[in-house]
């Protein structure tokens, strides 16, 4: 079985005024894409954030969570997809007039804590949030438009095959799923062992908290590990998950 071709990502730019949180520019120097965030975050995080993607060369896309700053956008809420859609619409733009200022290109979109959730188990909400990447065009660093990162086998998959939207399976090295492969999200994130990457990228096996090996999804053949920057030695897993995509991707001949 040939390797699944993988990349790193990350959740970035989660501070507001003096507050900070991550070691936001330790991570930027080994992930290849960041997730940027904008309720968790204010305009001059934001503005840093995208300032550091470009000086080191990593692919942005937007981070849009629940409009629930006190609970980090971590506590689930009844929203109606045409909300949830106009929700998204606000947060991504602000990052895009950014990324207009840094010549950069909007390269992706990816839910933010609970409402990462409830649109991989929600079509109705998958639809309305995957929908959100055709309001920002293609560009001539991303022709094929902008993408979206969301959980294989779910209704975020589901949503982006229906809607033409290029998708980005994600798998992630501090969070756990439970035995029917389902995430489980969780307020405080702890690393998972090596050897759980490594089933990921040479078996195409999701291992659950009960040991067992599930298959990442079907018509899956590249995923984007997450890192989250606020997780304990966030950016010390970050470089040991970097080396072993580093690895793999080279056995494949993907590099």
């Amino acid at each position: 079985m040939k390797p699944l071709k993988a990349t790193v990502n990350c959740d970035m730019g989660e501070g507001f005024s003096l507050y900070t949180m991550g070691d936001d520019e330790g991570l930027m120097k080994t992930i290849h894409l960041a997730n940027i965030a904008f309720l968790l975050s204010d305009f001059s995080v934001m503005n840093k954030t995208v300032a550091l993607a470009k000086s080191n060369n990593v692919l942005a896309g937007a981070h849009p969570s629940l409009p629930d700053l006190q609970g980090f956008g971590r506590r689930e809420m009844a929203i109606e997809p045409d909300e949830l859609e106009s929700c998204f619409i606000y947060q991504v733009g602000a990052l895009d007039g950014f990324l207009k200022r840094y010549g950069l290109p909007m390269n992706h979109i990816k839910p933010h804590g609970s409402i990462y959730g409830q649109t991989a188990r929600s079509i109705d909400l998958a639809r309305a949030v995957v929908g959100v990447t055709k309001v920002f065009k293609a560009s001539a660093a991303s022709p094929q438009g902008v993408a979206f990162m969301g959980l294989a086998g779910t209704a975020h998959q589901q949503a982006a095959a229906e809607l033409g939207v290029p998708f980005i399976a994600e798998w992630f090295a501090d969070l756990g799923y439970n035995d029917e492969g389902k995430l489980l999200i969780t307020k405080k994130h702890d690393p998972v062992p090596i050897e759980v990457v490594q089933n990921l990228l040479q078996q195409h096996k999701v291992t659950t908290v009960g040991g067992k090996l599930l298959d990442i999804g079907a018509n899956v053949g590249e995923v984007s590990i997450c890192c989250h920057s606020d997780t304990p030695g966030a950016v010390q897993i970050a470089q040991a998950v970097k080396a072993l995509v580093d690895e793999s991707n080279q056995e494949a001949g993907y590099v």
